[in-house]
């Protein structure tokens, strides 16, 4: 028997599929990275792939980003797909409801707190970028120097540490290239895959996720746990449990055309 690559056994699981939940990164992944956070375009080819994805009676959508949902909603402007914005601790429903997974007021006193402090390291400094989410606080230095953006960040994570430690089971720090970024545990890729799969199921339905970054890596073993497809998107190939990967956005793309 002729062997078969990942790509060929991924492709014939879905075949063989009653219904497909697709669950889709955004940056990275659907569209090239953003020059900065607050550029907020909608792609058109994007747009156009999800509204065909969307329409199909067998398929069921979700875009699951680290945005704020009020750039998530611009992004995605598709009636009927489910977005979940800040890593799904806030989710737009296919129905037009909007649910806070978490109680807005015990998250943003603490970030009060960060807030002036994380200002004081990047202000000034060249390259950096403060973003308030709302549900979060992040430091973006993709465009710093490297001595001084390993110094910056450092200090935040310092910073970052502290709260954690001073409010157990409730914050979490995530890392990343150049990043740098605190919110609540709860905004987690993995356990937003878990709970839209378990309070919204659909019967019969083979769960796929494709996504770029270490973010993705939580939903991908969520997805691999329960039998579904994990999708790497990106050139550079690093340690991953998903199935396979495909070298781009635009590449990603257009596998996602072929399930139609």
């Amino acid at each position: 028997m002729k062997n078969t690559t990942p790509v060929e056994q991924a492709t014939a699981h879905i075949a063989a599929a009653e219904r497909l939940w697709l669950f889709l990164d955004y940056d990275g992944t659907l569209a090239d990275l953003a020059p900065t956070p607050e550029h907020v375009t909608p792609e058109p080819e994007v747009v156009e792939l999800i509204a065909g994805l969307v329409g199909h009676p067998g398929i069921r959508v979700a875009v699951v980003s680290g945005r704020r949902l009020s750039h998530v909603r611009k992004l995605v402007p598709v009636p009927g797909v489910l977005l979940a914005g800040t890593y799904g601790i806030e989710l737009w429903m296919p129905w037009g409801e909007r649910i806070d997974r978490l109680d807005y007021d015990r998250v943003r006193p603490t970030l009060n707190a960060i807030k002036p402090k994380w200002v004081s390291l990047v202000d000034g400094r060249e390259g950096f970028y403060l973003e308030d989410k709302g549900w979060s606080l992040a430091i973006h230095a993709r465009y710093a120097a490297d001595v001084e953006a390993e110094r910056v960040l450092s200090a935040a994570r310092n910073i970052a540490d502290e709260t954690v430690a001073n409010s157990p089971g409730m914050f979490r720090v995530l890392g990343g290239h150049r990043f740098l970024e605190i919110g609540p545990k709860l905004a987690d890729k993995g356990r937003t895959v878990r709970h839209l799969l378990t309070e919204h199921p659909l019967p019969g339905a083979l769960p796929v996720y494709l996504g770029d970054d270490d973010k993705d890596e939580e939903a991908f073993r969520v997805i691999k746990e329960l039998g579904g497809i994990a999708v790497l998107v990106g050139a550079g190939r690093r340690g991953t449990v998903a199935d396979f990967h495909v070298d781009s956005p635009q590449a990603a793309r257009s596998w996602l055309e072929a399930l139609l």
